[in-house]
């Protein structure tokens, strides 16, 4: 069998060079946009989380950022809550809700389609998180083409 040489890790201890950083730390020119867009189910893998992560670095590098929530994208901008809105039913159950909570109050901008909301999940306007913007399902593309023509930096998110 073969035997195991290097010391046993400890809390505390670091199994990489977190400081070490490759590339230079971009900030955006006056001006500057950026677009996340989510197509993606709340709570089914880790890139809306990690996005919203995303877009928040974003915004605080300078971007005007805004975030667009179609198809099942919008599961991510409703209120939740077990067993009322706003409780935590497990750890972890509100880091979509305080993630853009957080973005909206450092200045993003997050948009919500109504057809998604309505007829595929079955929510009002009413159960977005408040600062989410509803917005018509014919501007789903125009948000983007208008972020393009800006020149604007767009990271597509799509979960199937």
């Amino acid at each position: 069998m073969p035997k195991v040489t290097h010391p046993v890790a400890h809390k505390g201890d670091f199994l990489v060079d977190y400081e070490e950083k490759v590339f230079e730390d971009v900030k955006a020119e006056p001006g500057e946009k950026a677009l996340v867009t989510f197509h993606t189910v709340a709570f089914e893998g880790s890139i809306g989380l990690v996005n919203l992560l995303q877009a928040t670095r974003l915004q605080r590098k300078g971007f005007e950022t805004s975030v667009l929530l179609y198809g099942p994208g919008v599961t991510l901008g409703v209120k939740r809550g077990f067993p009322k809105l706003g409780d935590e039913a497990f750890p972890g159950h509100q880091n979509f809700n305080n993630q853009i909570t957080k973005f909206i109050a450092e200045g993003g901008k997050v948009y919500a389609c109504r057809f998604a909301l309505q007829a595929l999940y079955g929510h009002g306007e009413g159960a977005l998180i408040e600062g989410v913007r509803p917005i018509n399902p014919l501007d789903v593309l125009d948000i983007v083409l208008l972020h393009r023509k800006a020149g604007a930096f767009i990271l597509d998110t799509w979960t199937l």
